[in-house]
C-alpha cells in the first residue's frame, strides 16, 4: 500500500531528538474490528447545490463535490495479523483526506463550519486532551465524521517498552469507545514515531492499521514531504484541534479555511478517509 518506499523508514526512525525538535515546532501526528454503524456508513457527499452562502460565510470558494467513494476499497483490512501502515491510500480519483488530532482545542465554531460546508474529516484523539470535555466531539461524529486512536497520553511511541505501548494504545481505545459507542478501527502514533512493538500493540488492542500523513497544515502554509511541494490523489494531510494560543492568533476554523484553500487551489476535493478502507469481515 506504501507508494514511495524510499521514505518507509521515516517516521519508524525517529529519535527523542527528532522527536523533541517536532513538538517543539508543533508538529504531532500527526477488541478487533470497528462495530457500530459509525464506523462503516457514510455521511452524504457534499453537494455541489451545497449554497454557496454558506461558504461565503466562512469567506470560503465551494470545493467540487467528491466523487462516489469506489465500491471496490483500495484498503483492505485484516482482522488478523500485522497490522499495515499507510500515508497515502491509492486512488486515481483527485482527491485527499483530512485528519485532524489530538483534541486540545474545542471551538464551537468549528463544529459550526463543518456542519455549514460538510467536509468530511478523521479524528484521531488523544484522552488527555479530550477528557474535559468528550462531549464536544459527539456532534462532529454524528455528522458522519469518525473518531479514532491517538494514545492516552501523546508519548513517542518507538521511546517506550511494549507493555506501556499497550497502556497507551488499549487504555485510549477502552475509553473511545465507551465514550463514542465505536471501537476505533485506525491508529495514529503521536509524532509519527512507531517500531515493530507499536505494530503488535495496536494488533493486540483493536486497530486494524496505523496511519501517518503526507502533508501537515501548518497556520497558513502546508508542509510536505514531496519537494515539488504537491497534493497526489488519495494523500492524508495532518491538521490538529488547535486554538489562537498555539496558531499566533489564528483561530482553528481560520487555519482550517487555509488548509481547503490550498487544496482547491491544487484543483482537488476532500474524500472521507474511511469510505476508502475496508473493515475486517465479521
Amino acid at each position: 500500500m506504501k507508494r514511495r518506499n524510499r521514505r518507509s523508514g521515516f517516521y519508524g526512525a525517529l529519535t527523542g531528538a527528532v522527536v523533541a525538535a517536532m513538538a517543539a515546532s508543533g508538529c504531532s501526528a500527526g477488541s478487533g474490528s470497528a462495530t457500530g454503524p459509525a464506523a462503516t456508513s457514510s455521511q452524504p457527499a457534499p453537494s455541489t447545490a451545497l449554497s454557496a452562502t454558506a461558504w461565503k460565510k466562512w469567506s470560503l470558494a465551494p470545493l467540487p463535490a467528491p466523487p462516489k467513494p469506489p465500491a471496490d476499497k483500495p484498503v483492505k483490512l485484516s482482522a488478523t495479523g500485522t497490522v499495515p501502515v499507510f500515508e497515502h491510500l491509492p486512488t486515481s480519483q483527485k482527491v485527499v483526506f483530512i485528519t485532524v488530532d489530538d483534541g486540545a482545542e474545542k471551538d464551537p465554531k468549528f463544529i459550526e463550519m463543518i456542519r455549514d460546508l460538510k467536509i468530511p474529516i478523521t479524528m484521531f484523539l488523544m484522552n488527555d486532551t479530550i477528557k474535559s470535555d468528550y462531549g464536544y466531539f459527539k456532534p462532529l461524529q454524528a455528522m458522519g465524521n469518525h473518531i479514532q486512536n491517538h494514545t492516552l497520553h501523546h508519548p513517542a511511541m518507538n521511546t517506550i517498552p511494549l507493555a506501556r505501548q499497550k497502556e497507551e494504545v488499549c487504555g485510549d481505545q477502552r475509553i473511545l469507545t465507551q465514550q463514542y459507542g465505536t471501537a476505533p478501527l485506525l491508529f495514529r502514533p503521536p509524532y509519527g514515531a512507531y517500531n515493530s512493538d507499536t505494530k503488535t500493540a495496536v494488533g493486540e488492542c483493536g486497530p486494524r492499521a496505523i496511519v501517518r500523513w503526507q502533508e501537515s497544515m501548518q497556520i497558513t502554509t502546508m508542509r510536505y514531504q514531496e519537494a515539488d511541494k504537491k497534493l497526489r490523489p488519495g494523500d492524508i494531510i495532518l491538521a490538529h484541534f488547535r486554538g489562537p494560543k498555539e496558531l499566533k492568533g489564528t483561530t482553528m476554523t481560520e487555519m482550517f479555511g487555509n488548509l481547503l484553500k490550498h487544496i482547491q487551489q491544487q484543483g482537488f476535493t476532500v474524500a472521507r478517509l474511511e469510505d476508502y478502507i475496508q473493515p475486517p469481515a465479521g
